[in-house]
């Protein structure tokens, strides 16, 4: 008798959602997947490294789980809902590079190699930034200036420009010049030309 009367409340519950224009799939959102809100918040918060991105979290998962949701209702909401946070941080790690090292437990995983260059190796890359160095040791100040912004500090042209004090067009030509003096220095015949930008 209990069942038939949890059965009639329920039904009028859904009417009265329905009538306030309310589909199936916010009913059952509402009477399931709200209630286990401070389960995935714990979850998230355990399993996430930012602690401010958490809400933001738990807002994504709530929007992956209504569309799913009106797709078709599943049986079983509460492995439904933690797949769907899991596979959010999983699409998250991956497009922001985070791997964190609690998330893998053998580092072969990582395929990289973590042991240290050889020591052939580490004067081989020595010798070949003496040789950049002196290379960019030679070109005209202003040239110098633009390539190193523009190369090393990775700033855009209007940046250079900015940063140097001078137009976008003089900040191109400085840039330009310089990057072909370098390339004439490094792989030039003798390496030792005087260079006119």
């Amino acid at each position: 008798m209990a069942d038939k009367r949890q059965t009639s409340h329920e039904n009028a519950d859904t009417r009265a959602l329905e009538a306030l224009g309310v589909t199936d799939v916010n009913a059952w959102f509402v009477r399931e997947v709200l209630p286990l809100e401070a389960l995935l918040m714990h979850y998230l918060r355990r399993q996430w490294p930012n602690q401010g991105e958490v809400e933001d979290l738990r807002q994504d998962v709530y929007v992956r789980v209504h569309e799913a949701g009106r797709r078709q209702i599943p049986s079983q909401t509460k492995p439904f809902v933690f797949r769907i946070a899991h596979d959010l941080l999983v699409d998250r790690i991956r497009r922001e590079q985070i791997v964190p090292i609690e998330a893998i437990a053998d580092f072969d995983e990582l395929d990289i190699a973590i042991e240290a260059p050889s020591p052939d190796r580490t004067v081989i890359a020595r010798d070949e930034l003496r040789r950049l160095q002196a290379a960019l040791d030679k070109l005209p100040p202003r040239a110098r200036e633009a390539v190193v912004l523009g190369r090393i500090e990775g700033l855009s042209g209007r940046e250079i420009a900015q940063r140097m004090g001078i137009s976008p067009a003089t900040a191109s030509a400085h840039l330009t010049g310089g990057i072909h003096a370098l390339a004439d220095i490094l792989h030039g015949e003798n390496g030792t030309q005087d260079h006119k930008l």
